[in-house]
């Protein structure tokens, strides 16, 4: 059985601590978090402080689930106990430099260090995947991912859920794009160049809610994350696909709908028929959370390769870099030049 430590109880760790209690092999021992009275409320052990946690209980995992501005404390400290691996939360560190930092102690350590980047397990990515690599739309040619999330209207968007959103001065591409960045290169290798449109639609948040990012791959694929956090898309849950993906090839195309099915049809046709049934799962992104976890303990067993180390994130860290860069610039930026 695998102990896991649990650093953070905000609102995205009850999606943590529930895939570690389904997870067969693992179980937490323990959690601490800056205010206590909310570590207590899930009825997890709770520890004073990180230090404390990983000397009372020698876990094999740590979990970080703060926000970027705690991960370099708690992997300095975790580095400093015998651990089979840390998942930490992504945005990833504050800064490139940091992150770079932080790798090198993992290394140093022995330690896998990998980014908590759940979208590329969302079930209909998994799906998209294999569907291309079976030759289903024969050369994969271009892919658009539609971001409708529909919940940044008006003076209270995120107050209810994630109040920080409002203050973030980096928002659509730094706390949600990365997930596409990712997902894109997850399907079609990693970015050479981007090209970004950004724009604050709701005056009451700080930072960017809606843009356009265009992403050349390898063998000539295009991509395009078409975000708008003010938008909406047709689905019971917004937030199960956060939004539509059209992934076009030579012989065919296939789409993601909002309740997170996807379709396939055939270069000529007019019918499309469905290829995953829509997700009926209740826990975020089709249980994605879950997923990655499972992937991790997995690999931790057979000893078969992470996805998503921290040293192979980095190159969603430089097309984060990149696109902010574009949108400032109003060029096309390749990521050779950074």
């Amino acid at each position: 059985m695998l102990k896991v430590a649990c650093v953070g109880a905000g609102y995205f760790s009850q999606f943590h601590f529930d895939a570690w209690s389904r997870v067969e092999g693992a179980e937490i021992v323990g959690l601490t978090n800056r205010e206590r009275s909310k570590a207590e409320a899930t009825g997890l052990p709770v520890f004073d402080d990180l230090k404390t946690l990983l000397t009372e209980t020698r876990p094999d995992i740590l979990d970080v689930i703060v926000s970027p501005e705690g991960h370099v404390d708690a992997i300095e400290t975790a580095l400093n106990f015998p651990l089979k691996a840390i998942v930490c939360q992504k945005p990833f560190c504050t800064s490139f430099a940091d992150a770079q930092e932080m790798i090198a102690l993992a290394e140093q350590a022995g330690v896998p260090l990998i980014v908590h980047e759940n979208f590329r397990f969302q079930p209909w990515y998994r799906c998209v995947a294999d569907q291309i690599a079976q030759g289903a739309i024969g050369k994969p040619l271009q892919a658009t991912f539609r971001l409708r999330p529909g919940d940044g209207q008006g003076a209270d968007a995120y107050l209810e859920r994630q109040p920080y959103f409002q203050k973030m001065p980096r928002l659509l591409i730094h706390e949600t794009g990365v997930h596409y960045v990712d997902t894109f290169r997850y399907l079609f290798g990693d970015p050479t160049a981007v090209y970004a449109d950004l724009r604050r639609v709701n005056p009451v948040i700080a930072g960017e809610d809606a843009g356009f990012v265009v992403f050349d791959h390898p063998d000539g694929v295009r991509t395009i994350l078409d975000g708008n956090r003010c938008l909406d898309h047709a689905a019971e849950n917004t937030r199960c696909t956060m939004g539509e993906g059209l992934f076009e090839g030579t012989d065919g195309s296939l789409e993601i709908m909002g309740d997170g099915s996807v379709h396939l049809r055939a270069f000529g046709e007019t019918e499309s028929r469905v290829v995953l049934k829509a997700d009926t799962s209740p826990n975020f992104g089709g249980d994605c959370t879950y997923y990655l976890i499972a992937h991790v303990v997995e690999a931790l067993r057979s000893g078969a390769a992470f996805e998503n180390e921290a040293a192979d994130y980095l190159t969603v860290m430089k097309a984060e870099h990149a696109i902010y860069l574009s949108a400032e610039t109003k060029t096309k930026i390749a990521l050779s030049t950074l």
